[in-house]
């Protein structure tokens, strides 16, 4: 759904126009132009299906349960020629070792309604939590937004200044998209299933200042040589005594962090204390 959006949308820098969205049912691609107007495209977890819809009335659902991605994926594309919609997408995943094309992948079919509505209810979380640290920083910064290849919930603050080019390497991504998204100075902090056993926060700066690996975080946080970033994991924001609290002191450290080790001028510094 995230390659429909990218093939349909017009490009916005870093990447912004392929993201999704959190919505009151699950995740979003948000309005879709399309020749006869707008096309919207919804991960449904709270029935568990895929809505398809148009402004011009039209309605599909594919349902998850019972389906391998190879049927899904049939269906989707089925489902979208039915509502008038043409669209060619490369139609393999991205940032993963090994990309099985959509059309012949029959291996993976497992799809738990409990788990994927558990995963909504933090994303949910997860949003409420990064629009407020958006919301006291007035430099170029993106939208609370989903990335569907790495799977995470992000939000991004950018110094102004551009950033070394970055050397690419992503597992079956075009080095093209990280030289894109990483063109210029920036500070990410969002909440992904990784990095803990119930997901967790992290926090992370391109290119990483000296020292930023060492910088003070709040008590359960912690920096990962493996992933480069900080985090923290949901479980221990779950067992704390002031959650809200915990997370935000953590946005707040890792970004402090970066923008002062790399001496990000004065405004990008301060707009967000």
């Amino acid at each position: 759904m995230g390659k429909v959006r990218m093939t349909l949308t017009p490009p916005v820098n870093h990447w912004w126009h392929v993201t999704l969205y959190l919505s009151a049912r699950g995740l979003s691609t948000g309005p879709i132009p399309i020749p006869a107007g707008v096309l919207d495209i919804e991960f449904d977890f709270v029935a568990h299906e895929l809505v398809i819809r148009t402004s011009g009335g039209g309605r599909r659902a594919v349902p998850f349960v019972g389906q391998s991605v190879a049927t899904f994926y049939a269906a989707t594309l089925e489902a979208l020629g039915e509502l008038g919609v043409a669209v060619a997408i490369h139609a393999a995943p991205n940032e993963v070792e090994i990309a099985v094309p959509f059309a012949e992948d029959t291996e993976h079919c497992t799809y738990v309604p409990d788990h994927a509505h558990a995963f909504w209810q933090q994303l949910i979380d997860a949003d409420r939590q990064l629009r407020r640290f958006r919301s006291d920083f007035s430099g170029k910064v993106s939208p609370v937004h989903y990335f569907w290849g790495a799977m995470d919930l992000a939000v991004t603050r950018f110094s102004g200044r551009e950033a070394p080019e970055h050397p690419g390497g992503a597992p079956n991504c075009p080095d093209r998209v990280m030289l894109e998204g990483y063109s210029h100075e920036l500070s990410s902090a969002g909440f992904w299933p990784g990095g803990g056993a119930e997901g967790a926060y992290y926090s992370y700066t391109y290119p990483a200042p000296e020292g930023f690996a060492d910088a003070p975080v709040p008590a359960g946080a912690f920096y990962s040589d493996e992933f480069g970033e900080f985090l923290l994991p949901y479980e221990t924001v779950r067992r704390s005594a002031d959650p809200d609290a915990l997370v935000q002191e953590f946005l707040q450290a890792t970004y402090r962090a970066a923008a002062e080790l790399a001496a990000w001028p004065v405004h990008a510094q301060v707009e967000a204390s």
